[in-house]
């Protein structure tokens, strides 16, 4: 039996876990994850059983955008690290059998990247500046910018220089989007491709993959303006100006190119928020390999939403030409789904902006039924995981963490609060970057200025001191005192724990799906609250999967009980409730 990692597309079906490396392991005290404590984590990422670890961006930065504003991507954030703890930690990896996936950010540069600073030194006109989107103002001196873009973060999307012109931001100013019209640019890019696939990476997660082919030239600028807000990203023939335009498949079809020069190819999955009839584009075995599917993130609990979620995202894999689907409950861009799920599920609007609201006002508008979202999660993985496809887990669902909505106004480090045309609004994206919580002994004292959260020890994520002796500092984003019911250390030892549940669904997917190269499903019709679906199992026989959303409880096929998200011993499968079977 051939284990899934063994195999040279062993992305077609892997687990891949997300590190967002600044909150998954301190090993030196600074308050700061870092590269030396994802390998001192290495095998709790091997009893978990996952096949990939994903770094989101570890690269120096000023964290305008959580190292998203990428300074040089092809080295560490010396507050993370080496390129020898980054070695080190690869190295480390490939040992317990787990690939390594690092995040490439190509829509923009930090603006105090190397290119960025030689296009302000070089001037108008100049080959320097034409690496990024340079345009002339309006107005009789060229004082207002160039349209009445918006960025995603709130405010233009245009910033001026001292020489007079301005420079096109999507993001945060300090993340100046490139010109992709460059070769140059394409040359830096593929330098940098190689530079990781050298250091032993196995694949690349590809930041804002649709927005790199722009065309601002298409029409005055006055008029792109009124006719493409810059939020506007579902385009289906190609002409937005910004997104999804079918230029950027001549990039990714260059970077293949690059992958195939290793064995085995080095692999790729891209950020691609298009319309779905797109997604099998950037999927091809001959551009990129693999696309999110975000159908499970946008989708409220209910069988009506999580079915045509699943069937979308088995039919984007029959359209993709040889490539699988993606399934994904929580990043580090969404509030967790422990807590979305226990909110309210609202159809209109959806859930996602039930938490949205929810967080607006520090978790206080909605009553979040712990209970519940823990219950509905359990059954969540359990259905995502049967599934066909990649399977990515975001650092902390294993261990069932909810969103930490009430980080206060001074603590929070996303650009959101800071940027959006309300300020000190909305709060952002923080309370799903907190600090994982490793040990319940290394327990926080309450802070004087906030009874819910912690001073000093925490959790285990720092060491309890430096190695001077000294006391570690406090952690970049405050954890709260209840995330001592959920800590690492507890739920391995816990049976019936959240952490339990992801070991003995991803060992079960392992032995009795992954085993086989067969990721034909197909959904049974048991009635309109259960979602229940078939697959090949490696022993011959066939699994099966079902969750009961109903109130009624469901009564259970003949077969083998392999797991089950909450009790059945009754012969029953209860509401918010999944069961594995082989028949």
């Amino acid at each position: 039996m051939t284990a899934n990692n063994e195999r040279a597309d062993w992305w077609k079906q892997a687990v891949v876990y997300q590190v967002y490396p600044r909150s998954f392991k301190d090993s030196d005290g600074d308050g700061l994850g870092d590269i030396a404590g994802v390998s001192e984590k290495m095998d709790y990422l091997r009893a978990l059983g996952v096949d990939a670890v994903w770094l989101s961006p570890f690269y120096p930065s000023e964290l305008a955008d959580g190292g998203y504003d990428v300074i040089d991507y092809r080295d560490v954030d010396p507050r993370l690290g080496t390129m020898d703890d980054f070695d080190e930690m690869t190295l480390r990896a490939h040992e317990a059998g787990i690939k390594v996936i690092v995040d490439i950010v190509p829509n923009h540069t930090a603006n105090k990247h190397r290119m960025f600073l030689e296009a302000l030194a070089a001037g108008r006109g100049s080959k320097e500046r034409d690496r990024y989107i340079f345009r002339e103002g309006r107005g009789e001196n060229g004082e207002l910018p160039p349209n009445d873009w918006i960025s995603l973060f709130g405010g233009p999307a245009w910033e001026r220089v001292e020489d007079g012109q301005w420079y096109l931001h999507i993001f945060t100013k300090e993340q100046p989007d490139l010109n992709w019209k460059n070769p140059e640019v394409h040359e830096e890019f593929k330098k940098t491709l190689r530079f990781w696939s050298d250091h032993g990476t196995d694949g690349f997660r590809i930041d804002v993959a649709h927005g790199l082919a722009k065309d601002l030239e298409c029409m005055p600028l006055e008029e792109m303006g009124k006719r493409y807000p810059i939020h506007e990203s579902l385009c289906h023939d190609g002409t937005n100006p910004i997104w999804d335009r079918f230029e950027v498949h001549d990039i990714y079809r260059e970077w293949r190119e690059v992958f195939n020069e290793y064995d085995p190819p080095r692999f790729a999955v891209g950020e691609a928020w298009c319309v779905p009839e797109h997604q099998h584009l950037y999927a091809s075995p001959e551009e990129l390999g693999q696309v999110f599917n975000f159908e499970f993130a946008e989708a409220n609990w209910n069988a009506a939403e999580m079915r045509t979620a699943i069937e979308e995202g088995l039919d984007s894999a029959t359209h993709s030409g040889g490539s699988t689907t993606t399934w994904v409950m929580s990043n580090h861009d969404v509030p967790r789904h422990a807590s979305r799920y226990a909110l309210p599920q609202i159809k209109t609007p959806s859930h996602h902006q039930v938490a949205k609201d929810w967080l607006l006002r520090d978790g206080t508008s909605y009553i979040e039924d712990r209970e519940l979202g823990t219950k509905r999660s359990r059954a969540a993985i359990m259905m995502e995981t049967g599934l066909p496809g990649s399977v990515y887990v975001y650092q902390g669902e294993e261990l069932g963490l909810f969103e930490v909505a009430d980080i206060p106004w001074d603590r929070l480090e996303d650009p959101t609060p800071y940027f959006t045309t309300q300020r000190y609004y909305e709060k952002g994206r923080d309370g799903c970057r907190v600090p994982m919580p490793w040990i319940a002994a290394d327990k926080p004292t309450p802070a004087s200025w906030n009874e819910s959260f912690g001073d000093g020890a925490s959790f285990g994520f720092s060491p309890v001191t430096k190695v001077d002796g000294t006391q570690s500092e406090r952690p970049h984003l405050p954890q709260p005192l209840w995330y001592g019911n959920f800590t690492a250390d507890s739920e391995a030892q816990d049976p019936d724990s959240m952490l339990s549940l992801y070991r003995a669904a991803l060992a079960a997917r392992q032995d009795i799906l992954t085993a086989t190269a067969d990721t034909s499903c197909t959904l049974i019709d048991v009635g309109d609250e259960i979602i229940a679906y078939t697959r090949p199992a490696a022993d011959g026989r066939t699994f099966a999967s079902y969750t009961n959303f109903g109130k009624t409880p469901a009564s259970l096929p003949n077969g083998e009980i392999i797991l089950a998200s909450g009790d059945v011993s009754n012969g029953q499968l209860p509401q918010d409730t999944t069961i594995w079977m082989l028949l």
